[in-house]
């Protein structure tokens, strides 16, 4: 493998890892995640999502996806 292959492997790692889920999920503790049982409607303002959320007893929640749903989250017990 020559410099230039083994460059654009060690590149595409580098970003494949700084994804949100990669980094994120290896520094932050495990969170568990589901949908909210009560939001209706597309998620435009993950500050809405959140709140929802904490209604529900999550600590936490945002906007996810194409069709942007409201996720909640919690540490997993």
């Amino acid at each position: 493998m020559n410099a230039k292959n083994l460059f654009g492997v060690v590149l595409l790692l580098l970003l494949s890892l700084s994804s949100r889920e990669g980094i994120m999920d290896m520094v932050m503790a495990r969170s568990c995640e589901a949908a909210s049982a009560t939001f209706r409607g597309p998620c435009l303002v993950d500050r809405d999502c959140q709140i929802i959320c904490m209604n529900e007893g999550f600590s936490d929640g945002d906007c996810q996806g194409f069709l942007r749903r409201c996720f909640c989250k919690k540490p997993c017990t």
